[in-house]
């Protein structure tokens, strides 16, 4: 009897060494992911704001979008194991426990729920959060809901920059007692704030964004090992590249080319895309004529 996803991705998080977990989006993103030797990634909502919405990751995504969203990556690529992000769970804890049902049936590894405030304060800035005693029962519900299928709840509190440090902790620990399985300590000023975060933890994987340029702590993968995180995601890692290269398709168009310098070998983007494949599947369904 196989494994299932969730219990996958806890026999690899069981394994020593820090996982480093791509940010994916779409099919393509994580077909990709797949192909680069990658088992697991995270489905990040800042990611799946800007390739659908063209726009930023202020909670404008419903849960219908992300869950969409899951199932084109997790129909491309079967064998990745995914972190969906649930973002606040899309209202209440009844909303909370029906998202986590949906993404455990719907075969992903792990769930991420936070403790923001939703609806969003109308400002980029800041990220207002739940008064505890409501983020604890978020983060119960979801635990609860998570038995039906076994998938894995990470919880994140992303009250450190409006809250300060010693309430962002004491919500990991809260979280801890819930049963959450994974934690996410977000905005951390410092390199000690990772590590109190981590003892916070009691033991188990902490998760940390770890791409450039936020007001945050980013340590280098092996840095962040040695601190004690065990995931590390780069939302930009594959996004911001993927805008370099779109940006250079369309001005080398503009120029007059066909393509631009960096473009793949048109024999290359088929493989990667399945032409061959398809053939190979597709004859066992052909009308034979005559």
């Amino acid at each position: 009897m196989s494994l299932s996803p969730p219990d996958k991705f806890r026999a690899y998080l069981a394994e020593p060494g820090f996982v480093p977990m791509p940010a994916v989006w779409d099919g393509l993103t994580a077909k990709l992911t797949l192909e680069a030797g990658f088992r697991c990634a995270f489905m990040s909502g800042s990611c799946v704001a800007a390739s659908r919405l063209g726009g930023p990751d202020l909670d404008l995504l419903s849960f219908g979008e992300m869950f969409e969203t899951f199932n084109m990556v997790h129909g491309a690529a079967p064998e990745l194991l995914v972190l969906a992000d649930a973002d606040h769970g899309y209202g209440n804890a009844m909303n909370v426990q029906r998202t986590v049902r949906a993404y455990g049936r719907a075969g992903a590894a792990a769930v991420l729920i936070e403790d923001k405030i939703t609806p969003r304060a109308l400002t980029a800035g800041g990220k207002p959060c739940l008064p505890r005693d409501e983020a604890r029962m978020k983060v119960r519900a979801a635990v609860e809901a998570a038995r039906d299928s076994g998938i894995m709840v990470m919880a994140r509190t992303d009250c450190r920059p409006t809250a300060g440090f010693d309430e962002a902790l004491a919500r990991i620990e809260m979280f801890v007692e819930e049963g959450a399985e994974i934690l996410f300590f977000d905005s951390p000023a410092d390199e000690e704030e990772i590590r109190r975060s981590v003892a916070a933890a009691a033991g188990r994987p902490c998760f940390a964004v770890l791409s450039p340029g936020a007001p945050r702590a980013t340590p280098d993968q092996k840095r962040a090992a040695e601190l004690g995180l065990k995931i590390g995601t780069f939302p930009t890692g594959m996004l911001s590249p993927a805008v370099a290269g779109l940006r250079a398709g369309l001005a080398a168009i503009k120029a007059g080319a066909s393509a631009a310098d960096t473009a793949l070998p048109p024999p290359e983007l088929a493989q990667l895309l399945g032409y061959g494949a398809y053939e190979q599947q597709s004859v066992r369904f052909r009308v034979q004529q005559g």
